[in-house]
């Protein structure tokens, strides 16, 4: 058995739902505290020095002697948990992949020039308190300590009492100058969420961009009633006004080919037999360019308004978490190409654009030099039980990262 098919054996049964298939990941709970001490014993068995920074996130160092420990390193990885009934791969496959392809690297006797680091962010779907990569936002100052603590856990707990009850000081978030100064290069190996590499018949690609995009609470108030006894005109009811946002969302984002969702849904009093008197609906909204999100946000905030007020209901918009469109740095990903165009003897490694936010994203933003691995996605779906990648892929996609790290040491 390969290093990564063994490291996959480990890992991939920690916090898969026996009936769904999907994976329950979320930050801070049990399945996601496995993952943690699997990555700790895992980079413990190879000599790694881990450490968990402020917010949360794991390292793996590997520090050789000849090297100095306050150079720039190279940091590899991706996260650990997942989205609601999410798939296996998405975040597991780059850090399975590193810890394969740093196995590689020291078996074929590289000698690293600066450190080497293996990271897991922290809470990178954001599934419990509702922002993604909030392990890296708070690493690099995007998100504030203070918000972050205060966020409501679909579950009840706020996130610094959710931290609390696990052992971790909430009061240590916040940005952390030192860490980011620490990071060289960063490189995330991810599973493609789409059919770009399918297309191409190739097994792995280089990221180009990442799609700006954003997450929005739409909260609709309306007037709690009998469901058998109130008639259908007297009704406030501000399930309808979201239901007419919903469909104008996907019109809006159909029309202009770019991307609107709306995933999540809480209503207020939730019973069979009742008028809503609240839904809160969450929309998510991507675009290829930053002026196209902004018109696409604008004409589905445009609907929202109308329907409410044609049914006497109000609506209130708050943007939860918005990124900016981000190029990344060309003259990585043209070493990175590079390197697995030698290492695999490929004649030219596919360079694609991604609609998905990562945390690779967020640090581009902060100023470290980021790019990105994908590994193909035979059905191009994810966030779904059926997310998947072949072995054979996901070899290639080790024997590509290795090659790449062993490029940037060189």
């Amino acid at each position: 058995m390969s290093t990564f098919a063994g490291l996959w054996a480990e890992l991939e049964p920690i916090g898969r739902d026996s009936h769904t298939g999907g994976y329950r990941r979320y930050a801070f709970n049990d399945a996601e505290l496995q993952c943690r001490e699997w990555f700790t014993s895992t980079a413990a068995a190879r000599g790694l020095d881990v450490e968990l920074d402020r917010n949360t996130n794991l390292w793996a160092w590997w520090i050789a002697p000849c090297v100095d420990p306050e150079a720039k390193a190279l940091v590899i990885g991706s996260h650990l948990d997942s989205v609601p009934d999410g798939g296996a791969f998405d975040g597991p496959l780059g850090v399975v992949s590193a810890f394969a392809a740093f196995d590689q690297i020291v078996a074929s006797g590289v000698q690293p020039d600066r450190p080497i680091a293996i990271v897991a962010f922290a809470d990178e779907e954001g599934a419990r308190f509702g922002i993604a990569c909030a392990g890296s936002r708070l690493m690099t100052g995007a998100l504030d300590a203070d918000k972050a603590r205060g966020l409501v856990g679909r579950d009840g707990p706020t996130m610094a009492d959710a931290m609390r009850d696990n052992g971790f000081n909430p009061m240590t978030l916040g940005f952390d100058a030192e860490r980011i100064a620490r990071i060289g290069q960063f490189v995330e190996l991810h599973v493609e969420q789409g059919k770009g590499l399918v297309d191409m018949s190739e097994p792995v690609g280089v990221a180009e961009s990442i799609w700006p995009h954003g997450r929005y609470r739409f909260t609709f108030c309306g007037t709690a009633d009998h469901a058998g006894t109130t008639r259908m005109q007297d009704r406030q009811d501000p399930m309808i006004a979201y239901a007419h946002t919903a469909l104008g969302a996907y019109e809006a984002a159909l029309n202009v080919s770019q991307r609107a969702t709306f995933g999540r849904l809480e209503v207020e009093p939730n019973g069979t037999n009742a008028v809503p008197s609240t839904v809160r609906a969450w929309l998510d909204a991507r675009a290829s360019d930053e002026s196209a999100l902004n018109d696409l946000v604008e004409q589905i905030s445009a609907a929202a308004y109308a329907a409410a007020q044609t049914n006497g209901t109000t609506v209130e918009i708050t943007p939860e978490s918005v990124t900016a469109i981000l190029e990344f740095d060309q003259r990585l990903r043209n070493q990175v190409s590079a390197s697995i165009a030698m290492g695999l003897g490929m004649e030219n490694v596919p360079v694609l654009p991604t609609a998905a936010g990562h945390d690779a994203g967020i640090l581009a933003s902060a100023g470290v030099p980021t790019a990105m691995i994908f590994v193909r996605n035979p059905t191009g779906v994810s966030h779904s039980p059926h997310e998947y990648a072949e072995p054979a892929d996901c070899e290639v996609g080790v024997r590509a990262l290795a090659a790449a790290v062993s490029g940037l040491l060189t």
